[in-house]
């Protein structure tokens, strides 16, 4: 296998694992990063201010593991 090709499979693979291309594993990764670092920002405040926040941090890791469990390739077949 040339350079080139394993260098591709290396792009490809774990977004086809997942059953999503390149392009659309980088949207949702992003997605998923941005949420994470706003919410880490959120946790920061509240940990100054108690009475901003307060639900931010638990919401979003609720929302976070449903987006988990969606993608995992199979969830669809759990009870």
């Amino acid at each position: 296998m040339g350079e080139t090709a394993k260098i591709e499979r290396a792009f490809r693979e774990h977004p086809e694992s997942v059953g999503e291309s390149y392009v659309g594993h980088a949207k949702q990764a992003n997605k998923i990063g941005w949420l994470m670092i706003g919410t880490g920002f959120c946790c920061l405040v509240h940990a100054v201010f108690p009475f901003l926040f307060k639900r931010t941090a638990s919401q979003r890791i609720r929302y976070l593991g449903m987006v988990a469990k969606k993608r995992r390739p199979g969830a669809h077949l759990e009870a």
